[in-house]
């Protein structure tokens, strides 16, 4: 199964204080929790995953006032995960002196109310280390927080599962519930690159996606002038860095992203 990333767009984080550092491999990736009481209503209600990654940044940028929320990438209790920092940029939440060492990732168990990942939670870890060594340069190593630093996290549950050596679970994940407020097609959740491809099935995919933003733009699988033209034309109008690239957040951003709803004047 693909990864299943949430881009910041989708997540509607806040643009970050200041410049990253960047980061070009490290030794590996920390796991991390969150902490505090996790609701059970989470495991059926995916828009409590979005509000608590919100939350997470406000407490890290307001709170601790660090320039972003402060872990690579966040995994949730439906295999989903969010993308933080990111690939090749100094995470903050590793303890002074050790952010440049790992990566972080954070799954949101908490050390009350869901303290247990399930199947998919651990997937979705699992899925966030794999796309930080393809993409960010990290090394083998997966270890705990407290693997160094003085602290609990990831809590008792999570950090046996890394001792273990963190395996993939035998069973299938959970799937995501029905209340799911992401209405991306199945074909649009994997990561797709359509250039340099150039031609082909997931071009014209891609295409009639885009064709909601460049609705002239022709459906033939060829990524031609017209294409990477329609592509920067998505990523203006989302606020990513306009490169005419269909990496896997233009992908995904091409069918999920809709404008913020005009404000109605007060009388």
């Amino acid at each position: 199964m693909p990864i299943d990333l949430v881009p910041r767009s989708a997540w509607r984080a806040r643009s970050p204080k200041g410049s990253y550092t960047p980061l070009t491999s490290t030794k590996g990736v920390k796991v991390h929790y969150t902490g505090g009481r996790i609701d059970p209503r989470m495991l059926d209600d995916h828009s409590r995953c979005v509000a608590a990654v919100q939350a997470i940044q406000a407490h890290h940028m307001d709170g601790n006032g660090w320039i972003d929320i402060g872990y690579s990438a966040l995994a949730c209790w439906h295999r989903k995960v969010f993308v933080g920092r990111g690939p090749r940029r100094v995470p903050a939440a590793n303890g002074s002196g050790l952010n440049s060492g790992h990566y972080a990732v954070c799954g949101l168990v908490g050390n009350s109310g869901l303290v247990e990942p399930n199947d998919a939670m651990l997937h979705a870890i699992l899925d966030a280390i794999e796309w930080l060594r393809a993409e960010g340069g990290a090394g083998r190593e997966i270890k705990g927080h407290r693997d160094g630093y003085s602290t609990d996290c990831p809590g008792g549950p999570l950090y046996a599962w890394v001792q273990r050596g963190a395996p993939r679970p035998g069973g299938q994940p959970k799937p995501s519930p029905a209340g799911d407020d992401n209405p991306v097609p199945e074909f649009a959740r994997t990561l797709k690159v359509t250039s340099p491809m150039m031609r082909g099935d997931d071009v014209a995919t891609w295409q009639r996606g885009a064709k909601r933003f460049v609705p002239a733009l022709k459906v033939d699988g060829w990524y031609g002038a017209d294409s990477r033209r329609a592509a920067e034309t998505v990523q203006r109008t989302v606020g990513m860095p306009v490169t005419g690239v269909v990496d896997a957040e233009t992908w995904l951003l091409t069918w999920v992203w809709e404008p913020e709803p005009k404000k109605e004047k007060s009388s």
